[in-house]
Formats: C-alpha cells, structure tokens, sequence
C-alpha cells in the first residue's frame, strides 16, 4: 500500500511531465512510426517544396528553417528529462524503473490530458518500445551541416547510450553535397539509414514533376550512402507517370534501382494530393490516374526487371488494396527480399489480375486527400 505522503510525491512527478516539451513534426516513416522511434525535429518542413505530387503540403508549404543546434539539443534534454520521470516514478510505483502498461495506466488516471500530450506519447511509446531508435525530422535533415549534425547525435548518443538507430529523410541532391567521408563519420555517430524519395528512375517524368533532381543524380548519391556503411530506403511512387509514361516508369525506374541496389525498395503509390499542382491536372483532367489492373501491372513490369538484393516493401495503406482497404501485397517493414521472393510478388500480383476491377479500391477515391 502506498502511504498518501507517497502519493503526493508520486503525484507531483507527474504534473511535471507537462512542463517539459519539444518539437515533432507532422510526418515520418510508417517504419518509424511503428517502431514508436523517438522523433526529434533538427529542421522545419522542406527545403524545395516544389515536387508537384507533394509541394510541401505535409508542412503547409511553410518555409524551411533550419533548427540551431541549441534548440535541438535542449529539445533533446526535455527528452531526457521526461525519461528520468518516468523511470522514477515507475520506481516510486513499484515497477522497477520499467515503462510499461499499468505505468501508462496509472499516470493516465491521475492525468488524463497527458492522453493528448505529444511529447509525454512520444516518450513513453518509444520507452515502452525498448528505446532504441530515433527518427530525425523533417524532410531533409542531411541538409545542416555536417558538423552540427555531428554535434546534434553525439549529444543524443550521450545522454540515451542505448540508441541503436538513427535514421532521417533526405533529398539525393543533399546527399551529393556531402562526402562519403562525411556520410561515414555520421554514420559512426549513429545514423544508420537514411529514407530517399527516388519516386522515379525516369529523366523526362522527374523534370515533368519538378523533382529537382536526375537519375544519375540519384544513382549516384544511393551510391554514396551505401558506400559509407548506411542502410538506404529509396521510395518508388507508382502511377506518378499515369497512363502516359507508365511503361517508362517501371523500366527506367527499375534500371536506376538495379544501379543502387538499395538495401530497401519501399512502394508509395501515387495519390493525387490536394492543393498540389498534380492534383489540377487531374481535376481538369490533364493527368489520368492508373486504374488497379494498370497500376499492377506497372508494379509487375517494374518488379520483372528489378536484379537487386533489396526488401521490396508495400508499407503503406495507399498500395493496392481491395475495397474494404484489404492489401495485395503483405504488409511488413521488412517486406519481400530479393531475388528470392521476386516470383512470390509476382505471383501474388498474377492472382490480383484475376479478381475483377470492381472489387478493388480505385485511386480515384482517395485523390483530394489533404496529405498523406
């Protein structure tokens, strides 16, 4: 039984939880988020903002801003700071310092706003979670420099020593600025992956898109990466090319792909999103959406010409899916690794073809979404 006195003290603890905060944007990796990664925000929104499948509408199109390496590390602190509270009062509770379930229960029934605290969830799933992965927002964190960046993980790794895995967005143009050198002493520091929108391995569809960047651009700042010991997650967008440029899409994004050799290949298929200058085309009818069968069969013709050791993955709800939001493809962050599974998705996709289109979720019913 524990004596009033304690719980007041117990109680005290907790309405300190809500004097610490940090920043966390809006959009990660569903592998981070499903692995309850940390979030810890070294930038704001996006430093381009002009891909027209995107235009910066995750961010609101808010211009980018660097992050000073102060705010970022007394972001870090509140981090901190939050994680010894738990742990103590896990410890005044009788749970050993261990963040789990009946902790979450119980500081929940004496605080219920804490239910809608960002922060205190963040922190509490990625203790509960075992601590050992952060994610770095927002979209192209590679962009500060990389002796801040430097600075910024050494830091992290100071105070949370169990950190496994750090891991960022970044744009293949940003990467080209940076050395393997450079890539390899923050890979020392703890940033092991790095997530890259390839979209397209297609020269005239990237410049039609606005992507700001080339294939070989591409190929080569993959490259870099992997050469510098980093994971690398390249993300194909199938139907950016519609009906028009479907075929070169698959082949050319496929030949990219076979030149890198990510260690992953993750499937994001195109969405008209609103207020995007893709999303006027298709409402005047300027750009036509892929139906189900079309955009498996580009997902075939991409996969049929793919010669890598990558995780092909279909992480995502936007994939190809039955009405319902029933997937074709399995679910996983590990997803089908190659080229042992290549005749599995395949197969899986031949199956697909089979089932009437009227039974699958169009695209069309999710375009207007305000992001995705």
């Amino acid at each position: 039984m524990v004596s009033a006195e304690k719980l007041r003290e117990i109680f005290s603890l907790i309405e300190k939880l809500e004097t610490y905060s940090f920043e966390i944007g809006p959009i990660r990796p569903p592998s981070e988020g499903g692995s309850y990664s940390l979030l810890i925000r070294v930038t704001r929104n996006c430093p381009w903002r002009l891909c027209k499948f995107c235009y910066g509408t995750p961010y609101n199109r808010e211009k980018f801003q660097l992050r000073s390496v102060e705010e970022v590390k007394k972001d870090i602190k509140n981090v901190k700071a939050m994680a010894d509270l738990l742990k103590e009062i896990s410890f005044r509770l009788g749970y050993g310092g261990e963040v789990n379930l009946k902790l979450g229960e119980a500081i929940l029934s004496y605080d219920v706003t804490l239910r809608h605290n960002q922060c205190f969830i963040n922190v509490f799933n990625w203790l509960y979670s075992g601590g050992k992965t952060v994610f770095l927002q927002d979209a192209d964190s590679l962009i500060i420099p990389t002796k801040n960046l430097a600075e910024i993980l050494g830091y992290l790794k100071n105070l949370f020593p169990q950190i496994e895995r750090i891991t960022s967005y970044a744009r293949a143009k940003t990467l080209l600025r940076k050395t393997v050198e450079e890539l390899g002493e923050l890979r020392r520091l703890g940033l092991l992956r790095l997530h890259v929108g390839l979209e397209t391995g297609d020269d005239e569809l990237l410049k039609l898109v606005n992507k700001g960047v080339t294939a070989s651009e591409h190929v080569e700042a993959g490259r870099r990466v992997i050469k510098a010991g980093m994971e690398l997650s390249e993300y194909v967008m199938p139907g950016l090319g519609g009906k028009t440029f479907s075929r070169q899409h698959a082949l050319n994004t496929a030949r990219v792909l076979n030149k890198i050799n990510p260690h992953y290949i993750r499937m994001r298929t195109f969405v008209p999103v609103l207020n995007t200058p893709l999303y006027e085309d298709y409402v005047r009818g300027r750009f036509k959406l892929l139906s189900p069968h079309e955009c498996l069969r580009e997902i075939r013709l991409l996969i049929e010409n793919l010669d890598v050791t990558s995780r092909v993955c279909f992480d995502h709800f936007i994939n190809p899916s039955l009405k319902g939001g029933i997937p074709i493809f399995r679910q996983s962050y590990e997803g089908y690794k190659l080229p042992e599974e290549k005749q599995l998705i395949l197969k899986t996709i031949d199956e697909a073809l089979k089932i009437d289109e009227s039974k699958f979720r169009w695209t069309e019913e999710l375009a207007g979404t305000p992001h995705l």
